[in-house]
């Protein structure tokens, strides 16, 4: 019974490590969406194409 509390305490931390890292890299992800669409606004505005 000791083994199976093991398991599962380690299952749960594996799956908090990787939900910790989604939510950062979907963050990150969100981030750099809004700074390419400030780069093509800027170009825009500039007069530049694209």
């Amino acid at each position: 019974m000791g083994s199976l509390l093991y398991l599962i305490a380690i299952i749960l931390v594996i799956g908090w490590i990787v939900g910790a890292f989604v939510y950062t890299v979907g963050g990150l992800i969100h981030i750099l969406l809004v700074l390419a669409i400030i780069a093509v606004l800027f170009r825009v505005i500039s007069g530049r194409r694209i």
